[in-house]
């Protein structure tokens, strides 16, 4: 569905203060598509320019007008010479004015949605899953953006607007969104307007971009607030979440609705599914592992927040597709079963190791064994590759740690940084092997009857960079092809 252009004055009215001059005639502009992109630049578009770590938006503008630019948000005024005499919208911050601007021409999309955000280090995108097989039960049809859907957990304001105006157009009555630290921090989601946000629990990440778990966390905190959302849905089994919790809490402006799985009863666990009891209705949830019985109670209290009732949210539930990566268990494919238990995993971060080997632990045969295969991306954060050799040696019963994605880094720096944070006393349960496709097929050449051999870091991802040469590496395929050759 095409949408009617915005008047360039209507932007100006609602960046407001924000806007510190206006460098020739917005009266008569129309912009119909906002783009930071100059590749991506066709006739009435507003092209925002944008500082990055490597590139400096302002310098393309001139290719921008040349390619169509109706109106420029730049941070100063441009030079006439360079940029003919296109208009100027000047603000103090392009990237922080840009969400609201891409909102509005997209037509303010997320108030025709029941729009929930959610955020946190691990569950993101489980919780973001559970919460569409809801929605779809109780007749929502539901778009979900996040890390299966694209290159970025969360995009580009423009795109995300886009988006969700799509999800407009398609019929739907919701959007779930996984809303990642990066996006908060680049302003992404600004202009979004959320009925719940919802945060699943905080760990050790991307502590590249942020610096310090203390700017990590106040970044994750800033969708908790009323311009973004009345309401949030927050783990309070997580010591960070009873922080965010206490200082949300602001009556009358932003209503803090804590979950805890001390409030359920009847829990079981298995590799394939989980149920417990809530407010006395029996859930049975199609997924297993037992840190998703929090995913799946933080889904349950969001869809209450919005009216949906319990019974429907089980319905939903039981019908939960299988989510790509998430504790999937792999089976070969000659017989359909193996005498241990096979499982790919997301987990990528100290945390999610030790859920995700806890989650293991709980559905192996008693006595048998937990073995775990990661690795540490390369050019990210280095300080938690040693908290994640911690994690695991202390945690599994025998760890093989490989390649992840080592893009630029050598793959033997990266493996001796997860390896110094062994502890001497565990180091006989640690190997090394680079190559991942020889690391998985050490894994299970080892693995007896009960045990559980989790393949962790790279989860749904169907390629590997090495060395900046991306190459398909799908740790599903791979395990089952490995197991067919055993069988």
């Amino acid at each position: 569905m095409s949408r009617a252009a915005v008047p360039a004055t209507a932007i100006v009215d609602v960046l407001g203060d924000a806007v510190s001059e206006v460098v020739g005639d917005v009266d008569g502009l129309d912009v119909a598509y906002v783009t930071h992109s100059s590749p991506d630049v066709p006739p009435a578009s507003l092209f925002a320019c944008l500082r990055g770590a490597s590139a400096d938006g302002h310098d393309f503008a001139g290719a921008a007008v040349e390619a169509g630019a109706s109106i420029l948000l730049v941070d100063h005024p441009l030079d006439p010479s360079v940029v003919g005499a296109v208009a100027q919208i000047v603000v103090a911050d392009t990237r922080r004015e840009l969400g609201p601007v891409a909102a509005l021409v997209a037509g303010r999309p997320s108030r025709s949605l029941h729009t929930v955000g959610v955020t946190g280090t691990n569950g993101k995108t489980t919780t973001a899953m559970m919460l569409a097989a809801i929605f779809e039960a109780n007749g929502w049809g539901t778009g979900v953006i996040g890390t299966l859907s694209g290159l970025r957990t969360t995009p580009e304001a423009p795109e995300l607007q886009r988006r969700l105006a799509g999800f407009v157009d398609d019929g739907c009555a919701a959007a779930v969104l996984e809303v990642s630290s990066h996006a908060l921090a680049l302003h992404r989601v600004d202009g979004t307007e959320f009925d719940v946000v919802v945060f699943t629990n905080l760990g050790h990440d991307h502590l590249d971009l942020h610096g310090t778990p203390e700017d990590y966390f106040r970044a994750k905190a800033a969708l908790f607030v009323p311009r973004f959302a009345p309401v949030g849905v927050i783990n309070v089994d997580d010591t960070h979440g009873r922080l965010l919790a206490d200082a949300s809490a602001a009556p009358g402006e932003f209503r803090v609705v804590p979950y805890s799985t001390a409030d359920l009863t009847d829990v079981a666990v298995a590799a394939t599914r989980i149920e417990f009891r809530w407010r006395g209705h029996h859930f049975d949830v199609n997924a297993g592992g037992s840190f998703n019985v929090s995913n799946a109670l933080a889904a349950i209290v969001t869809a209450a927040e919005l009216g949906i009732e319990p019974d429907v949210a089980g319905v939903g539930l039981r019908a939960l597709p299988a989510i790509p990566g998430r504790f999937e268990t792999v089976a070969s494919p000659a017989d359909g079963t193996a005498a241990f238990t096979v499982v790919v995993d997301y987990a990528h971060t100290p945390d999610g190791l030790r859920e995700v080997i806890s989650a293991a632990r709980a559905v192996a045969a008693p006595g048998a064994a937990v073995i775990i295969v990661f690795g540490c991306g390369g050019n990210r954060d280095q300080a938690k590759r040693p908290e994640m050799g911690e994690a695991a040696a202390t945690a599994a019963d025998l760890v093989i740690v490989t390649s992840d994605n080592p893009r630029t880094e050598d793959p033997s720096a990266i493996i001796g940084d997860v390896l110094a944070g062994v502890p001497s006393n565990y180091r006989a349960r640690v190997t090394s092997n680079p190559d991942r496709r020889h690391a998985i097929g050490d894994a299970l050449d080892t693995a007896r009857a009960g045990d559980v051999v989790v393949i962790a870091g790279k989860g749904h991802e169907q390629t590997q960079d090495l060395g900046g040469t991306t190459v398909e590496f799908d740790d599903r395929v791979v395990a089952r092809s490995i197991l067919e050759d055993m069988s």
